[in-house]
């Protein structure tokens, strides 16, 4: 069976990454995403990666060719562990491509076995990032259509115990 993963912090997870997934759950026999523990990212997720997979689980339920686990490590260690050929990353912006570019390098000097593709963010959300999120929801705006309603509830419980 062909196995792609989609990597990523996913602190939240958006109606973005969402897109990406379901758009490689069409292409691939099997998706695994993994989310990244990431606890020296930004200072810190906002959400522990229990929290974040079960937003992911719950969001993904309705695809069955989708699983979702945590991952600490490199990129492409986990791809080896879980026997993924192939690397499936979101660009939104030149910004991006900049940036996967090189980490896609980097992965295929480590691995030349283990493929990366890109998915282009439909216009709907080229601009949406799990930061710009957070930053609207921190100053009390409305996410809601940016990410799952649980995610909604579940930034603005957080953000209210910050308070």
């Amino acid at each position: 069976m062909n196995r792609a993963m989609c990597p990523g912090t996913f602190d939240p997870v958006t109606n973005g990454h969402l897109d990406v997934i379901e758009r490689a759950s069409m292409l691939f026999g099997e998706v695994v995403v993994a989310v990244a523990l990431s606890p020296d990212k930004g200072g810190g997720p906002l959400f522990g990666v229990e929290e974040r997979v079960a937003f992911i689980e719950e969001a993904v339920s309705g695809l069955s060719n989708v699983t979702v686990q945590p991952f600490d490590g490199l990129l492409v260690e986990c791809a080896q562990e879980i026997d993924a050929k192939v690397i499936i990353k979101g660009l939104r912006a030149v910004t991006d491509f900049e940036r996967e570019f090189q980490m896609a390098q980097l992965n295929y000097r480590l691995d030349k076995t283990v493929e990366t593709m890109f998915i282009m963010s439909i216009p709907e959300y080229a601009y949406l990032s799990s930061s710009a999120v957070k930053e609207i929801a921190r100053h009390g705006g409305s996410v809601k259509g940016l990410v799952p309603d649980a995610v909604c509830e579940a930034l603005a419980a957080r953000l209210h115990q910050a308070r």
